[in-house]
């Protein structure tokens, strides 16, 4: 951090609001860190399948030994080996998972109890909150403990994802992300565009799906990219090509029974804002929609014979839309 340059955040757990300008603000910051470190390493253990021959993470979250993991990591499998950071292995059934959300379940048959974490809150985090993923990157190594990443949630979005730039690799997948309460917050998924940009499927999402998880049903698709995920909110339209001009999207169909065809959206309207955020272009429109959730209620702002309409849009489920077509 160059001379002048004035941080200030956030420190969860560590004093309120604390800000951090100083160097002891750092030292007080990386202290918690290291303390977040040592109560939620024990909790976080690595998923190994002889079934399907892969490997991943996952964070024990009951004494009894619940563990969340993400979906892809136990998808094919019925039972897997959870190896503890300190080497001990015992075996697990897989239970139940949502490949949309990328999330998942495994619960450990021999009797606990286990060192676990409770559960945080997903949609309570905003951009710059400081947070710590772990994961038994490159898979599980007797000489080391998982390494401990920390960084700063970037973004939120689509559906249950959020966006970190926490540092991930092969082999993370299915860690956990905890806030600086040493709560978990979310489970590592996928990376992103660069090993600094990675999605991480929100704890909220397992409390929404806990009892069918429980119960071992599994459903959804999986796509390694969120903005695809069949959960992600839509308004139900067709976009046209704005020939690179940045006044908005041009509506060029609108599916019949959407959320735009009820909310009076028409073919020929120019989609230029979604909830208070100006829309230039496509990508403008997708990561606005991708920050909110199917069901949610927007004000759309679309531009007909020279005139600015705002209508009200509750947004709907791809995966239902395109079901219904």
């Amino acid at each position: 951090m160059g001379a002048g340059c004035a941080l200030v955040v956030s420190l969860v757990g560590v004093r309120g609001a604390e800000p951090v300008a100083t160097v002891q603000d750092l030292l007080k910051l990386e202290a918690k860190v290291a303390e977040v470190a040592k109560v939620t390493m024990p909790a976080t253990v690595a998923l190994l399948s002889d079934e399907t021959g892969s490997s991943g993470s996952g964070v024990v979250t009951t004494a009894d030994g619940l563990i969340l993991t993400a979906a892809h990591v136990i998808q094919g499998a019925e039972e897997v080996m959870v190896v503890f950071p300190d080497g001990k292995q015992v075996p697990g059934k897989v239970l139940g998972a949502n490949f949309s959300k990328d999330i998942g379940m495994v619960q450990i048959t021999v009797p606990g109890p286990w060192p676990f974490r409770e559960r945080g809150a997903s949609k309570p985090l905003v951009a710059g909150d400081w947070v710590v993923a772990l994961g038994h990157s490159a898979g599980f190594d007797p000489a080391r403990t998982p390494p401990v990443r920390f960084g700063r949630v970037v973004s939120k979005g689509p559906g249950n994802f959020l966006t970190t730039d926490c540092t991930l690799i092969g082999g993370d997948s299915g860690g956990p992300l905890f806030d600086l309460e040493g709560k978990i917050v979310g489970i590592n998924s996928s990376i992103g565009v660069s090993w600094k940009n990675n999605n991480h499927a929100g704890i909220d999402g397992f409390v929404e799906d806990w009892d069918k998880l429980l119960a071992g049903k599994a459903w959804g698709r999986l796509s390694m990219n969120p903005l695809a995920n069949p959960e992600m909110p839509v308004l139900g339209i067709e976009m046209g090509l704005d020939g690179g001009r940045g006044r908005g999207v041009p509506v060029e169909r609108v599916y019949a029974r959407s959320p735009a065809a009820l909310a009076g959206i028409r073919a020929g309207d120019v989609v230029i804002g979604l909830d208070g955020g100006v829309v230039k272009n496509g990508q403008d429109l997708m990561m606005l929609l991708a920050k909110r959730e199917p069901g949610d209620v927007v004000k759309a702002v679309v531009r007909r014979d020279d005139r600015d309409l705002e209508l009200e849009v509750t947004l709907g489920k791809r995966e239902e839309l395109f079901r219904e077509e």
